[in-house]
């Protein structure tokens, strides 16, 4: 299957260089909203500024609705300390752990942006000693320290910084000659970037899908409700297409789309997942079948809502989920094939 696979890797690494924490979604959004206007397909945000993209189908009777999410991990400031440091309230559920060292933005409401490092608050070994390495990473000892002249509580407030900005992390993202990109927020820009893909391939080739086909682009996956509101009326199955989780244990892998049976909130819709895995055999896509015990999708989240649909959920693998996070192009390519796939046939 031929499709812009270029325009694909691009979209994505302009996504992962705009930050967009759940709650801070808009500078991302309307990126996306744009790309899907360049190709003449229709938009309309909701009261909630998700996004949803709509291409007619052949069968207007019943519709599909193909979901990603553009929301990521964050955090806000939840305490200015009397020494200009700043503590952390989370966006997102991860580990302090993974985010000690690094470099990050504080956003405020003026739409000031002041840059700093997050760090644990005894991090230097010549003062603290064993300390370093035997305290455990807590909202409680995990500081940003402010890239200004600061020296208390005053001097932050005084920048115009305050409690509830936002804070970005940085993405850091690296495309590998290897075909890896390396970056926090794959999860789930990479998928987000493989839906415009699929919305090109549509477009590139006049293809009209069997079913009015929804791109439910959602901004509040990261904290749980993502997709629980304003599914289309008609939609009888729901695909969300998220991060698959590589590790031990686990059958997913960063080289094939994964189809996920179950996760935290239960199993998925068995004979969606059986359509997605004949089209996967069918048609020579390399795939993988996975279950995720610490994992819930805009899909789950439509169950939830109480949404009478049937729901699946694909994705490629994402190595290191909810640290720092890496894929192969490999696995985007599988994933978007699937999808495509499915968009295509009854």
């Amino acid at each position: 299957m031929i499709y812009d696979k270029e325009y694909v890797i691009n979209t994505m690494l302009n996504l992962l260089k705009t930050p967009s924490p759940s709650g801070d979604t808009e500078k991302a959004m309307t990126l996306v909203e744009n790309y899907f206007k360049e190709l003449n397909i229709t938009t309309k945000r909701t009261i909630k500024n998700a996004l949803i993209a709509t291409i007619e189908g052949k069968d207007d009777s019943k519709h599909r609705t193909v979901s990603a999410h553009v929301d990521t991990l964050g955090a806000m400031v939840k305490e200015i300390k009397d020494d200009g440091t700043l503590k952390l309230s989370q966006i997102g559920g991860y580990a302090w752990a993974t985010i000690e060292g690094e470099y990050c933005t504080i956003s405020t409401l003026d739409e000031k942006e002041y840059t700093g490092t997050i760090l644990l608050d005894c991090a230097s070994t010549h003062v603290h000693g064993s300390k370093v390495n035997d305290t455990i990473r807590s909202a409680d000892n995990i500081i940003i320290r402010i890239d200004e002249k600061v020296k208390n509580k005053k001097d932050i407030l005084d920048l115009g910084i305050n409690v509830g900005d936002f804070v970005y992390l940085d993405s850091r993202t690296q495309l590998t000659q290897s075909g890896f990109i390396k970056s926090r927020h794959l999860d789930d820009k990479a998928c987000v970037a493989s839906i415009l893909g699929i919305a090109k391939y549509l477009k590139d080739n006049n293809i009209t899908p069997e079913y009015t086909t929804h791109f439910f682009i959602s901004n509040y996956e990261e904290v749980g409700h993502g997709s629980s509101a304003s599914i289309p009326s008609k939609t009888f199955e729901f695909l969300a297409i998220d991060m698959a989780a590589p590790g031990k244990g686990q059958m997913s892998s960063e080289y094939e789309v994964t189809i996920c049976a179950k996760d935290s909130t239960g199993p998925y819709d068995l004979e969606f997942r059986k359509k997605l895995v004949s089209l996967a055999k069918n048609n020579d896509v390399n795939y993988n079948i996975d279950i995720y015990p610490f994992y819930g999708s805009d899909a789950s989240a439509a169950l939830r809502a109480g949404h009478e649909i049937k729901h699946a959920l694909i994705g490629p693998g994402v190595d290191a989920s909810h640290s720092y996070e890496r894929i192969h192009l490999d696995s985007i390519d599988a994933t978007v094939s699937l999808a495509i796939l499915y968009i295509v046939n009854k």
